[in-house]
Order: structure tokens, then C-alpha cells, then sequence
């Protein structure tokens, strides 16, 4: 990618940021809504489970071969494809006629959503080459994020409670035409000097281990033991397939490799687990303002404010922060903040008293606003920019899985509480596993925090890098080099 004016880069920011945009609002919003498409819709806890991880489950099983494809035929040509495919499938949403046309639909728009987050990361990352004018845009990133949180309950509640729940759809037409054109125009094409070939057999793998991990754990209160186990099994097989056959390519889907890096790893997993306790999060205190409180749409967009409010104002804080101190600041503080407020959910009941209820939205506000800058720069900072497509998409893809679980995870054990007991009188007591499981996710953000920000952490990133660029360093370690010649 060619050199770019500062006032250039802005604009490709700019541009990258609205992809964010309209991903992470839709996510808010349809939150927001679930109670009014449960009723419409005659649905179950598991059918919104459904209509939130169908997107999430083909989000994250494509995003590395997104990320990949990028790097091969150009991120401005999947980047472009990607706001294509999304604001139609938003425009097939906002048309569905029942549950299972919607949960379709939905895969429709993560198929372009795939071709977004991970590719403007890239973008972002081959237009900023210094670090800390690296880290100051992702922090700009994330705060896009606290941006959606802040705007999509009360975007949703005005357009669920006027207009009805398929109006929230239709934000997505103007965002993504408007970005379309502006990537035409000012985005300039980028390719990895070496992209690597495509993987079949790892994305089917993928695919394979998400779906049937997820579709045991949804549909595990009803379907019984036996079903469950079997999709479990099958999720473990495509787990050991994907140890055994990935080390084996040349150019694999996922490169191991990686992994050898402390805080990319660790990146990863609080990526899970920062995202689980969200996605949980939501979906718990969304039910519960408008099914147990009663509010509307609207209200409990409002209810969920500070919480979104002090998201958006943490992420750029957590982006300077990240590029004067490092990581492990923000982590901590993330960490901190986030097992805080689900203690005060889970043991306490924050839920039933109005001031306690602000106070633990307060508490993980700021720690998601924290944590989602050092995720993305450890991410990609240490990996080589030829690559940077394939780091962002793991990063992105450990989001989507965690969001995925938290959903799948916490709606199953609700599920199982409220069942043959009154809705609203068992809520509460039904709900504290997932809070539970909230503040586990926010104490593996604590403490793997602090364990991948180290000295040697960084040191075994550096390795990885130089082991990841150099064939030769890759040989004396044993490592087996990409056969370049039979590309």
C-alpha cells in the first residue's frame, strides 16, 4: 500500500470505522428488540438465541477465510464485496416473514459481515505503520464500538417502539451505501506480497466445530442428552482435525505458529472470554428490563445507558493508554472492573434495585470499554504486515466465538432455570449462573492479563515474528518452511 497523507489515513479511518459501525449497531439493536420478535415471531429463549448466533456462528467460521482471501485478491475488492452483501441481507431481515426465514437471512448479512471487521483492521493496520499512531486509531476503533453500544439501545427502543422491531434493519441501507461509495473512491487496493492458498478442508473444520459446539449447548434443555453428546462428539473431531491436519499444510487456514506468541494467545482467549461475558451481558439485562420490569423498547434502551455511555468514553482512553504503557494497564483495569460487576449481578442481585442495577452497568462499561484496544494492537502488532489480514482475522473470529458461546452458554442456563416456573418470579434466581459465568469471563481477563504483558511475554512475540518472516530461522527450528515453488 502506497504512502499516504495524514489527512488520507484519517479518511481511510473514517471509512473503516463505519464497516464497525453498522456491524456493532446491529448487534446493540437487535438486543434491544428481541422481546418484541419473540412475541411476533412465537418464539422461544432458544429461537433468540438462534436469530443472534446464526449471525455470530457464520461471522467467526468465515472471518479467517476472509482475512486470508483479502491478504490473496485484495482487501479494498473483499472489503467493497463485504458492504454489498451485508446491506442486502439487512434489507432481507427487515423482509422476513418468520423465524426461520430471519435466522437465514441473518447468515446472508454475516456472510458480508465476514468480509468487513477483519479486512478494515488490515486496512488500518498496512495504513498506519507507526506504532503509536497505530494504537491512537485503534483506539479510535473502539471507541466506534462504545459508539454502537451508546446509540443502539436508543436508536432500537425509538424504532421498536414507533415504527416495530424490522425497522432496525433499515439503518444499515444508508451506512453501508454511503461507505460503499467512500471505499470506492478514496481506499487504495492492498495485497500480501505472499498471500497464502486457499484451505478447504481447515475452513470446512471450522465451520464443523462451531456449528455443532454451538448447537449442542442452544438446544441442550430440550433435546436431551444423547443429541447433545453427539454434537459434542462431532465438535471434538473437528477440533483434533483441525491439531492434526492444520501443522501439516504448507499455507493453513490457521497457522499455528501463532500461537507461539504469549500475548497473541492470550489475546485470544480474553477476546473469548471479553466477549462471552458481553454478548451474555446483553442478552440477560435486555429480557429482564422488558419481560420481568416490563419496559419498553425504548426505556430499557435508556436503563442500559451508563453502561454504554462509559464504554464509549473508556475506548480511546484505552487506545492512548495502550500506546504510552503497553497493554497489561487496560487489561487490568478491564479485568478489575468486569469481575466487579458481575459479582455484584450474581451475588448480590444488582438487578432488583435500581441503584445497584446503574452501578454494575457502570462497572462493565468501563471494562469493556478497556479491554477491546490492547485485544486488537497485541493482535496485529506483532505479527509481520504481510500477515496482518490473517492476525486481524483470529482476533476478530475469537470475538465472534466468544460472542457466540456467551449467547449460546448463558441463554442455555437460562433456559434451564426458568423452566416450569413462573417467568417473571424465577428470572432472578434463573439468571445468576449466567452471571456467574459473567464473572468468571471477566476474571480470565484479569488474571491472563497480567500473565501475557510481561517482559517474556513480548520477548516470545518478537520470536514469532522473526519465525513467521524468515524461512531460514524457520528451518533451524525445526519448523517446516512454505513450499513457495508449488504456488
Amino acid at each position: 500500500m502506497p504512502e499516504l497523507s495524514h489527512r488520507r489515513r484519517m479518511l481511510v479511518l473514517a471509512i473503516c470505522c463505519m464497516s464497525l459501525l453498522i456491524v456493532s449497531l446491529d448487534v446493540t439493536v437487535l438486543n434491544v428488540a428481541l422481546p418484541s420478535m419473540q412475541q411476533e415471531l412465537h418464539t422461544s429463549v432458544a429461537g433468540m438465541q438462534w436469530t443472534i448466533d446464526a449471525y455470530t456462528l457464520v461471522l467467526a467460521s468465515l472471518l479467517m477465510l476472509a482475512g486470508s482471501t483479502a491478504d490473496r485478491i485484495g482487501r479494498r475488492k473483499v472489503f467493497t464485496a463485504g458492504l454489498v452483501l451485508f446491506t442486502i441481507g439487512s434489507v432481507l431481515c427487515s423482509l422476513a416473514p418468520d423465524l426461520d426465514a430471519l435466522i437465514v437471512f441473518r447468515m446472508i448479512q454475516a456472510v458480508g459481515g465476514s468480509m468487513l471487521n477483519p479486512v478494515a483492521m488490515s486496512i488500518i493496520t498496512n495504513t498506519f505503520t507507526d506504532p503509536r499512531e497505530r494504537a491512537r486509531a485503534i483506539g479510535v476503533w473502539g471507541a466506534v464500538v462504545g459508539i454502537s453500544m451508546a446509540a443502539g439501545p436508543l436508536v432500537g427502543g425509538v424504532l421498536v417502539d414507533t415504527v416495530g422491531w424490522r425497522s432496525i434493519f433499515w439503518i444499515n441501507l444508508p451506512v453501508g451505501l454511503a461507505a460503499l461509495l467512500l471505499t470506492l473512491r478514496f481506499v487504495p487496493e492492498s495485497r500480501a506480497p505472499k498471500p497464502r492458498r486457499p484451505d478447504p478442508v481447515g475452513q470446512l473444520l471450522v465451520i464443523v466445530l462451531l456449528g455443532s459446539l454451538t448447537y449442542a449447548i442452544i438446544e441442550a434443555p430440550t433435546s436431551g442428552a444423547l443429541p447433545t453428546a453427539c454434537f459434542g462428539v462431532i465438535a471434538l473431531g473437528a477440533l483434533l482435525g483441525l491439531l492434526i491436519y492444520e501443522p501439516r499444510r504448507d499455507e493453513p487456514l490457521i497457522d499455528l505458529r501463532f500461537f507461539r506468541s504469549v500475548p497473541f494467545s492470550g489475546a485470544t482467549v480474553i477476546a473469548v472470554s471479553a466477549f462471552a461475558a458481553l454478548s451474555g451481558f446483553l442478552f440477560l439485562s435486555t429480557l429482564y428490563l422488558q419481560n420481568v420490569r416490563g419496559l419498553d423498547a425504548l426505556h430499557a434502551g435508556l436503563w442500559m445507558l451508563p453502561m454504554a455511555a462509559l464504554c464509549f468514553v473508556c475506548a480511546p482512553i484505552s487506545g492512548r493508554l495502550v500506546g504510552s504503557r503497553g497493554p497489561r494497564p487496560s487489561l487490568l483495569i478491564a479485568g478489575v472492573t468486569m469481575t466487579v460487576s458481575g459479582v455484584l449481578f450474581a451475588a448480590f442481585e444488582a438487578e432488583t434495585s435500581n441503584v445497584t442495577l446503574v452501578v454494575g452497568y457502570v462497572f462493565f462499561g468501563i471494562g469493556f470499554g478497556f479491554v477491546n484496544a490492547p485485544i486488537t494492537n497485541t493482535a496485529v502488532s506483532g505479527m509481520p504486515r504481510a500477515q496482518a489480514g490473517v492476525a486481524a482475522a483470529v482476533a476478530s473470529t475469537s470475538r465472534q466465538i466468544g460472542g457466540t458461546l456467551g449467547v449460546a452458554v448463558i441463554g442455555a442456563a437460562l433456559a434451564s432455570g426458568i423452566q416450569g416456573s413462573a417467568y417473571r418470579s424465577g428470572f432472578v434466581s434463573a439468571a445468576r449462573p449466567g452471571w456467574w459465568i459473567i464473572t468468571a469471563c471477566g476474571l480470565a481477563v484479569l488474571v491472563l492479563g497480567a500473565l501475557t504483558s510481561g517482559r517474556r511475554a513480548r520477548a516470545s512475540a518478537e520470536r514469532t515474528a522473526r519465525l513467521l518472516e524468515s524461512p531460514e530461522l524457520q528451518e533451524a527450528a525445526g519448523v517446516r518452511a512454505p513450499d513457495r515453488s508449488a504456488a
